[in-house]
């Protein structure tokens, strides 16, 4: 019988009962059809699942009761930034959904110089929610109970910047890049930069090269936006990562 997972942003004190918000208990509820008595797991993203069993239902409420905790050990040694140049609409939350379910530790949303999605602060807002959203369905499915942290849209030169004095080897997908699998140094904490769906300008070349970054090339066909960034996360995970 399948678990049911469900992400709480909530503190989970074992033996406590808890009044579950409205979103998830109406799923359990109303899709699910689950009762009192039955269990699930909760998850807030410390890295723990939690047992719990439904005390009460209501129509659209439910409280259970916190039974016990697990130590999930789901996460990749490779830790991966993917800094993925936003694209739009159901591109974007299959990307976050994917890289999530790769073993991503990080999510990073940027403009570059031929990103066509531009957010103004209210639509960076919504947008950056809807993703949470997606992120946290994502690590429900998968079984991670570590979110990937989602940074907020900036440009490609403050994402650049913000990695100044890290130790992640920088890679940008590049078609003419001069790293391939077979080349990669051994590395435990990598950042992937990945173009819109126009591609990384020369401009965002040379700022990744001046930055210290290298291209990485998989092979000889252009990929869309919404497959570069999964390929590479997945030949990334074989080469160095947990599929090895």
């Amino acid at each position: 019988m399948r678990t049911t997972r469900s992400y709480i942003d909530s503190n989970l004190p074992l033996g406590s009962s808890l009044e579950l918000p409205d979103a998830i208990a109406t799923h359990l509820v109303r899709v699910l059809r689950l009762g009192v008595g039955d269990e699930l797991i909760l998850f807030n993203g410390d890295g723990k699942d939690y047992r719990a069993r439904i005390a009460e239902m209501g129509k659209r409420s439910a409280r259970v009761d916190l039974l016990d905790a697990t130590d999930v050990k789901a996460e990749s040694p490779l830790r991966i930034t993917l800094a993925q140049a936003i694209a739009r609409g159901e591109k974007m939350d299959w990307v976050l959904q994917k890289a999530t379910e790769l073993g991503v530790s990080c999510i990073a949303t940027v403009s570059t110089e031929r990103t066509e999605v531009r957010l103004d602060a209210e639509r960076s807002d919504r947008r950056m929610q809807h993703w949470e959203g997606v992120v946290a369905s994502a690590c429900e499915q998968c079984g991670r109970a570590r979110l990937p942290k989602l940074v907020e849209p900036q440009s490609l030169s403050q994402f650049l910047a913000s990695q100044q004095g890290s130790s992640a080897l920088l890679l940008a997908l590049d078609p003419q890049g001069d790293l391939h699998l077979d080349t990669l140094p051994e590395a435990d904490e990598l950042c992937l930069v990945i173009g819109p769906e126009g591609g990384l300008s020369n401009r965002d070349m040379a700022a990744i090269r001046a930055a210290g970054g290298r291209g990485l090339r998989l092979g000889p066909r252009i990929l869309r936006t919404e497959t570069a960034g999964l390929a590479a996360i997945s030949a990334l995970q074989a080469r160095l990562g947990d599929w090895r």
